[in-house]
């Protein structure tokens, strides 16, 4: 296990913000991580469960406790028969090319989502009509200090939800099912919503994705922009006017801007249209 201290956490969320953390952990096992937070509950330490930091919000002032970093120390990916077994700490973007190599579909989708699989469970990523719970058959978690296989069924997946959230869960891995396809359209696939991803997502700066979640009835991008906030900003952050449902950093924004515009954006937008936004972003620290 690697340890550090005082980590700037602008270099692990893709925000490009955020203080230091007290302490930082890079666990290389399940085991690591049973032993870092039995020790962390036994000292009543706050810590926080990171991947690669794509749906964060790090306040300037830090963290003052342990960030647990489950990155590329534990991504390994294998593949039996239409099933693929990922740990958490392996790139979305990984596993989709891993099944496309092996001419498995169903994780199109996932390709261009920047997170790892740990992430995409903790939140049920998705994107174009895709997302997790269509693919997973179980994931592996660390509940209490013991290494569990939980079912699909029992992740309690919802839009952007799991039971990881409302749980002290830890995601280790996770098996998905795909079926047999042709990796010639898989590849396809990917290259056009990868292509559709460029066109209409501000990917030229730092940013957490979308930074809302769709309200139900509504799209938050379009409530967005009919309140004419496209291109409205807060210090270095700003409203994409490419897509008003992205907050970006498009000129050295700190967390505070980045903060201030989601308060903003929000508040406007309620007053316009009686539609409360809520972020889908996490707020780690003090704001």
């Amino acid at each position: 296990m690697i340890e550090l201290f005082d980590e700037p956490m602008c270099d692990h969320t893709t925000f490009r913000v955020g203080g230091k953390a007290k302490r930082f952990l890079v666990p290389e096992s399940a085991d690591d991580i049973i032993d870092a937070v039995k020790e962390l509950e036994e000292k009543k330490e706050e810590y926080i469960v990171i991947g690669n930091g794509s749906n964060l919000l790090v306040s300037d002032e830090g963290f003052d406790g342990t960030v647990i970093l489950i990155s590329d120390k534990m991504n390994k990916i294998t593949v039996e028969g239409n099933s693929i077994y990922a740990e958490a700490g392996a790139m979305l973007s990984a596993v989709a090319r891993v099944a496309k190599e092996n001419s498995l579909s169903g994780f199109e989708f996932a390709s261009g989502i920047p997170g790892t699989v740990g992430g995409a469970i903790f939140m049920n990523a998705g994107a174009y009509d895709g997302e997790m719970k269509q693919v997973v058959n179980y994931v592996d978690v660390i509940e209490n200090g013991i290494l569990k296989k939980m079912t699909c069924d029992e992740m309690d997946f919802g839009y952007r939800h799991s039971i990881v959230m409302e749980k002290s869960m830890i995601v280790v891995g996770t098996c998905i099912d795909l079926v047999h396809g042709d990796e010639d359209a898989i590849k396809d696939k990917m290259k056009d919503l990868n292509k559709r991803r460029v066109e209409k997502q501000p990917l030229e700066y730092p940013s957490a994705g979308s930074t809302f979640k769709r309200p139900e009835g509504y799209f938050a991008g379009k409530l967005i922009q009919d309140s004419g906030l496209a291109g409205y900003s807060v210090g270095g952050a700003m409203v994409s006017p490419k897509h008003c449902g992205f907050v970006v950093n498009y000129n050295n924004a700190t967390a505070k801007d980045i903060y201030r515009l989601i308060e903003d954006v929000t508040r406007i937008v309620y007053e316009k249209y009686s539609v409360k936004l809520e972020p889908e972003v996490r707020l780690i620290g003090v704001f």
